[in-house]
């Protein structure tokens, strides 16, 4: 039972963990080495001091959506690792984790939504002017990789009895 303890609350961190990361870093498209675009700002490497020169990025409907379902996504992953907290230590033998699972749950549908409109809509949310030739950057399969193991880890709270 500790060994199933220790293994949900590693994988709620490190899942918590790789949404932060996805949503903050600049990699959700490349275009080289030397030009990044994430949610919020488009980066050129300034060759000379070797630096990241970053702009805020051209808003249109589509990455707002985005900006707001993964700060959702990540609000929804937080709360549900502190109710699991809070609940681990006061809820009666026999309880289910229903509210942790179902916050776990809606952190992934809300990831899995907004992956989805940038899969999608990669073309409309980046600047028309700018050449499509890059490609999808770690941030962006960061942020795919969380939605199964959001989901699976919000199926399992739902079913995780709390057990001395």
């Amino acid at each position: 039972m500790a060994f199933l303890l220790i293994s949900v609350t590693l994988v709620h961190l490190v899942t918590l963990a790789m949404l932060f990361i996805a949503t903050m870093e600049k990699s959700w498209w490349v275009w080289a080495d030397t030009e990044n675009s994430d949610l919020w700002y488009n980066c050129v490497t300034d060759n000379v001091t070797g630096s990241w020169l970053c702009a805020s990025v051209k808003e249109n409907d589509w990455l707002q959506a985005m900006q707001v379902l993964m700060v959702l996504s990540v609000i929804f992953s937080s709360i549900s690792f502190l109710v699991f907290m809070w609940q681990l230590f006061t809820m009666s033998k026999g309880g289910l984790f229903y509210f942790t699972g179902l916050s776990q749950v809606f952190a992934g549908l809300t990831a899995f939504t907004a992956t989805l409109i940038y899969t999608l809509r990669h073309r409309e949310i980046l600047e028309e002017s700018r050449p499509l030739s890059g490609e999808f950057g770690y941030c962006f399969i960061l942020a795919w990789v969380c939605v199964p193991i959001l989901l699976c880890s919000g199926a399992l709270y739902v079913h995780l009895r709390k057990r001395e």
